[in-house]
C-alpha cells in the first residue's frame, strides 16, 4: 500500500513494478507474432538457454530494442525445425518471425519469451533482399557487366578467394593441380570470410586487393564449401553483388550449394554448383584450346607423312629417269669426244706439217738477213770507235789541248786558283809543274 509522506502519496519501486507486471499480464495475456532482427542469439552452452537481443531498424537507424528468452526445450525444438527448412541453425544477424509471450518481471524487466519461429518468413526476407539487389543492379546497367568481360583463352593465373581450411578449396586445388592432362595453373590465395554478414566486407576488401594486381591474374575464383540458404544470404547483399558485377576481370564462383542461385553467382561470369565443378570448368577451357591443337598436330603429322611418301616416290622416279638419260647422254658425249680426238689429231698433223714448211722456208731468209745485219752493225761499230777515240783525253791532248790539275782535281775555272798555288799541266807528250804568279782576265 502507498504511504502518505508530507501530504504526498508515495509508492515503493516494487509496488510500481508489481503494478506494471499486473497490467501487462492482463493486457498482453495472449501469444503474439512479432518480426524483428535477431542481432545476437546469446546461446549459453552450459544451460542450453538463449537470451536473444532483438531490434528493429528504419532507414539504417535502430528504433526499437528488446531482450528475449528462449528456454532450452523450446530452443532445441525450434532450431531443429529451422535447420530442416533453411539448412542453417538460428544465428546472429537474421530476420525472424517469432511467436512470443510478453511479460514483465520486477527484477529483470520487460522480456519476450519466444515459443515458436516461422522459418518461411526468414527465407522470404532473404528472397525479398535478393530481388531488390537484382533490380538495383539492372537499373544501374551492370547486372551483365562481368559476363561481358573477355574471358582469357587459357585461364592459367588464378586469384582464389576462400578460407585456407575450406574443404571446397582443398577439392578445387586438388583437381586443377592433379589433372591427368598435365595442364598447369598458377594460383594465389586471398583469405576471406565466406559466410555471415562479415563476409560481405571481407570478400569486397580482397577484390579491391586483387584489382590492384589485375595485370597478374586472368580469373578470380570465389570458392566455398556447402551451406544452406541462410548462410549464403550475404551473397545477395547489394554491396557484394555490385563489387562482383563491376569487376574488371572475369569472376567465377563455386560456393557449394545446389539450391537457388544467389545474386553474386548470377552476376559472376560463371557459376558452378561446387568447387569441383568449377575446377572442371577451368580444365575444360584448356581442353577447348588443347584438343583442336592436338588434332591439328595429328593432321599435320599425317599430311606430312603423305607428302614425304609422295615426294619420295617422285624422287625415285626422277632418279631412275636421270640415270637412264644420263647413260644416253654420256654415251653420246663419248662418241663426240672420240670424233673430236680424231679430228684434232688429223688437223694437228696437217698444221704441224704446214708450220714446219714455213719454218724451213723462213729459216733461210732469216740467215741471209742475219748476215746482212751483222755487216751493217760492223760498219756502224767502226765509226763509233773512231768517234770515241777522237773524244778520249789522249785524243783531245793530241789536238793541242792541255789538262791543268790542282791537288789531283781538274781546274776548269781560274777563280778556283789563288796566287802561289802549285799546279800540274798534262800535254800530249809529257807533264810539267808551275806556280801561279798572276791571274789574267779573260779579256786580256
Amino acid at each position: 500500500m502507498p504511504e502518505i509522506v508530507n501530504n504526498k502519496t508515495v509508492f515503493t519501486l516494487y509496488e510500481v513494478a508489481r503494478s506494471v507486471q499486473k497490467t501487462i499480464a492482463e493486457r498482453y495475456g495472449s501469444l503474439y507474432w512479432i518480426k524483428a532482427e535477431m542481432n545476437k542469439l546469446n546461446y549459453y552452452k552450459h544451460s542450453g538457454h538463449c537470451y536473444p537481443e532483438l531490434l528493429e531498424k528504419r532507414g539504417g537507424r535502430v528504433v526499437s530494442e528488446m531482450r528475449a528468452i528462449l528456454w532450452k526445450g523450446d530452443y532445441q525444438q525450434i532450431n531443429a525445425r529451422f535447420m530442416e527448412m533453411t539448412g542453417e541453425p538460428l544465428k546472429n544477424g537474421i530476420s525472424i518471425l517469432f511467436q512470443a509471450a510478453i511479460s514483465y518481471d520486477p527484477l529483470y524487466g520487460m522480456s519476450l519469451r519466444i515459443v515458436d519461429v516461422d522459418p518461411a518468413f526468414t527465407l522470404g526476407e532473404l528472397e525479398r533482399e535478393k530481388i531488390e539487389t537484382i533490380n538495383k543492379l539492372k537499373a544501374e546497367g551492370i547486372y551483365h557487366a562481368n559476363k561481358q568481360v573477355p574471358f582469357p583463352l587459357l585461364p592459367k593465373r588464378l586469384a582464389v578467394i576462400s578460407v585456407e581450411t575450406s574443404k571446397g578449396l582443398a577439392d578445387f586445388l586438388k583437381i586443377i593441380g592433379q589433372n591427368p592432362f598435365g595442364y598447369r595453373f598458377q594460383h594465389d590465395l586471398f583469405p576471406a570470410l565466406l559466410q555471415g554478414e562479415k563476409a560481405i566486407a571481407s570478400i569486397a576488401a580482397q577484390l579491391k586487393e586483387i584489382e590492384k594486381l589485375r595485370a597478374h591474374y586472368d580469373v578470380v575464383a570465389i570458392v566455398r564449401g556447402g551451406g544452406g540458404e541462410v548462410g549464403l544470404s550475404c551473397y545477395n547483399h547489394y554491396a557484394l553483388a555490385h563489387a562482383v558485377a563491376s569487376f574488371p576481370i572475369p569472376i567465377i564462383t563455386g560456393i557449394g550449394h545446389a539450391t537457388n542461385e544467389t545474386v553474386t553467382e548470377m552476376v559472376a561470369y560463371k557459376n558452378a554448383i561446387t568447387p569441383s565443378e568449377l575446377a572442371d570448368f577451368l580444365i575444360q577451357r584448356f581442353h577447348q584450346y588443347a584438343v583442336p591443337l592436338q588434332r591439328a598436330e595429328e593432321r599435320i603429322a599425317i599430311r606430312t607423312k603423305e607428302l614425304l611418301l609422295y615426294e619420295n616416290r617422285n624422287l625415285e622416279r626422277l632418279i631412275t629417269s636421270f640415270r637412264n638419260e644420263s647413260r644416253y647422254v654420256v654415251q653420246q658425249e663419248r662418241r663426240k669426244l672420240d670424233q673430236a680426238k680424231k679430228l684434232l689429231w688429223q688437223q694437228g698433223k696437217f698444221l704441224l706439217a704446214s708450220e714446219w714448211k714455213l719454218l724451213e722456208h723462213g729459216s733461210g731468209d732469216m740467215m741471209r738477213n742475219v748476215v746482212w745485219l751483222l755487216k751493217e752493225e760492223r760498219v756502224s761499230l767502226g765509226q763509233l770507235e773512231k768517234m770515241v777515240g777522237a773524244l778520249s783525253p789522249s785524243g783531245v791532248l793530241k789536238r793541242g789541248f792541255s789538262l791543268t790539275m790542282k791537288n789531283g782535281r781538274a781546274i776548269f775555272d781560274a777563280q778556283d786558283l789563288v796566287l802561289g798555288d802549285d799546279v800540274e799541266t798534262s800535254l800530249a807528250n809529257g807533264r810539267f809543274l808551275s806556280k801561279v804568279i798572276k791571274k789574267l782576265n779573260t779579256e786580256e
